[in-house]
């Protein structure tokens, strides 16, 4: 399972800002895909999931599992940690492999769902997720027209079935299992949700994310890492800057109407901050020697999420090495016009390619 978890409405000056600055910073044609024969349609497992009769439930994961075999286990397991699904399993209580030997049982899994399930917060999150996503056409356009722009850039490309489910506010926001896409509409229900204020592990620079704008993004994001696997932890820096940056390209290409501001996850005024002090930011990497360092703890502080980056002013964004990373590779494909974005993915060298791109920020 690759898991992708991430999640600014400006009001109409803002909006206004940002046209003026897509039109003038936007000149790449967009191919025409209509001919790209892709239809999505989000089935709707969180929905089927609460219609289990809670009085049987061993046999309501058993038409799950015959329903969803492909997204079920990998549900009950790694994103609500009920343990491996099988049918004995759903009935025989399980014991942690963390566990000390003669621990008492854990409840069997049909038991952990059935409380799922009965459990009046997790029933209210159910109905504010159905009364949010009573229609989903919109948004299953939106998914189709990102895979026609998939396909055509990368043929090979083959359009995932898409899932919803929610985890109970987990921070599941986009998953893939195999040639399934997961989205977890439990995380998209508006920054205004009450809800998400309450859970201290949320901070307000993530909640902000977590409104519908975000949700085709974030998929697209999973998607991309599904087939690009980014850099493993203890790579370089640069490294990890330029696999940031592939991905925002290809998000550029198979979603070109989509703000620049949703596809970093950076606010308006971050992202103008970004362009505006571009120059003094390259300097920073440069002149500290950040660019080869390799240390998780020290490249977190440039990638890793935040409020803003740590030894920068307050109006940088964190996560900034996103943005180094994203102009690295613009650099690279000015300068290499004849690059195709599949070619640009299969690139396994990112110094190599940060050498080519020359990239120099005046």
């Amino acid at each position: 399972m690759q898991r992708y978890t991430i999640k600014n409405i400006t009001g109409s000056a803002g909006i206004l800002l940002l046209l003026a600055l897509t039109a003038c910073t936007r000149t790449r044609k967009t191919p025409d895909v209509s001919n790209i024969p892709i239809t999505v349609k989000i089935i709707r497992f969180d929905q089927d999931l609460y219609r289990t009769d809670t009085n049987q439930v061993a046999a309501g994961l058993h038409q799950l599992y015959l329903k969803y075999p492909g997204f079920l286990p990998t549900y009950l397991k790694d994103i609500m940690n009920f343990g491996p699904y099988n049918d004995s399993a759903t009935t025989t209580p399980v014991i942690s492999a963390n566990e000390p030997e003669g621990a008492a049982p854990r409840m069997t899994q049909a038991g952990a769902v059935q409380k799922m399930l009965t459990n009046p917060d997790l029933r209210r999150l159910q109905a504010a997720v159905d009364q949010q996503f009573s229609d989903m056409s919109h948004i299953n356009q939106q998914l189709a027209q990102a895979f026609r722009y998939t396909k055509y850039y990368i043929p090979a490309f083959q359009p995932p079935k898409v899932i919803s489910f929610t985890s109970a506010i987990s921070n599941y926001g986009a998953i893939t299992v195999d040639s399934i896409l997961g989205i977890g509409l439990d995380m998209y229900l508006g920054a205004d949700f009450g809800v998400y204020q309450q859970i201290p592990d949320l901070p307000n620079y993530m909640i902000r994310r977590f409104s519908k704008e975000y949700l085709v993004a974030d998929a697209m994001k999973a998607l991309e890492q599904q087939r690009y696997p980014p850099e493993k932890t203890g790579s370089r820096l640069l490294a990890q800057m330029v696999d940031a940056g592939r991905q925002q390209y290809f998000l550029e290409m198979v979603l070109p109407t989509t703000p620049d501001s949703i596809r970093t996850g950076y606010t308006q005024d971050q992202l103008n901050w970004c362009h505006d002090n571009e120059q003094l930011i390259w300097q920073y990497f440069v002149q500290r020697n950040l660019l080869y360092i390799t240390d998780w703890q020290e490249t977190t502080h440039y990638m890793g999420e935040g409020p803003s980056t740590q030894g920068m002013p307050p109006g940088s964004p964190g996560q900034i090495g996103i943005f180094v990373g994203w102009q690295i590779v613009r650099s690279y494909m000015e300068r290499h016009p004849d690059v195709t974005l599949q070619q640009l993915m299969e690139i396994k060298d990112p110094v190599q390619l940060f050498n080519e791109a020359k990239y120099k920020p005046k």
